[in-house]
């Protein structure tokens, strides 16, 4: 059986005192124990303080880094430097890195290597466009992210790997895929890794969902059979919110 994973994404969001006080704030309501995986992905500048913050009983992760260990790269992190100020996850390839700053499959792919030799979880997005959706392109462009992404992954490396299904249309905008909108993509996720891995690893991978998630429709969401966790945006800057949709995950 699956664990639950609810992930915070802070984007570049908080302040400093205002971060340590949201971990604090989540830490202490957070009452689902090891029932449900919580972590927050905090700006990279606050991650030091913000995993001393948590003392442990809240993960921690990087919105993003650079896939070469160290050099001459101005303004990037490495994943050994994530790790090293206390990180467990990295988020890769969100949609906003993906159509903000240009990144592509090989891109991504590159930092899904770094990680997992890094010794911490990718979280690994992918997710359609509005008009993809509505041209009927869903399950195609998912698979090439999926596909480009994780080239060269391993069955055993796969294992470590958490996935995101976020559509980019439901991303801050209010807007949210049905339970079964969002089921039928998840599922067709597990069976393109399936056909990939293996019926064994496929089961154990974990698929969140990320797209407006809120306490009010996070258990039905987290009901489906094939969504295992949340990839949450602005709901998880608020303690409440986000023990909200924490406690939505324990059923």
């Amino acid at each position: 059986m699956r664990r639950p994973f609810i992930a915070g994404n802070w984007k570049m969001n908080t302040t400093k005192a205002d971060g340590i006080a949201l971990v604090q704030g989540v830490a202490e309501g957070n009452t689902a124990g090891e029932a449900v995986e919580v972590a927050v992905c905090a700006p990279s500048v606050y991650l030091d303080a913000i995993a001393t913050a948590a003392g442990g009983k809240v993960g921690v992760g990087a919105q993003n880094c650079y896939h070469e260990a160290s050099g001459a790269f101005t303004g990037e992190i490495s994943a050994a430097m994530a790790k090293d100020v206390g990180c467990q996850y990295v988020i890769l390839g969100h949609s906003e890195r993906r159509h903000i700053f240009g990144e592509s499959n090989a891109d991504v792919c590159k930092k899904v290597h770094a990680v997992l030799a890094a010794g911490l979880t990718p979280i690994v997005c992918v997710g359609e466009l509005l008009e993809e959706r509505e041209s009927g392109k869903t399950s195609d462009v998912v698979a090439e992210q999926m596909y480009g992404s994780l080239a060269g992954v391993t069955a055993e490396q796969m294992a470590s790997v958490v996935i995101a299904y976020e559509p980019v249309w439901a991303i801050g905008t209010g807007k949210v895929a049905t339970p079964e909108q969002a089921e039928e993509v998840h599922a067709g996720i597990r069976a393109l890794m399936t056909a990939k891995y293996g019926e064994s690893v496929s089961e154990s991978v974990r698929i969140q969902y990320g797209g407006s998630v809120k306490p009010d429709n996070a258990a039905e969401l987290l009901s489906q059979p094939n969504i295992d966790g949340a990839l949450v945006g602005g709901a998880s800057l608020k303690a409440d919110s986000f023990l909200g949709i924490i406690a939505g995950a324990q059923g």
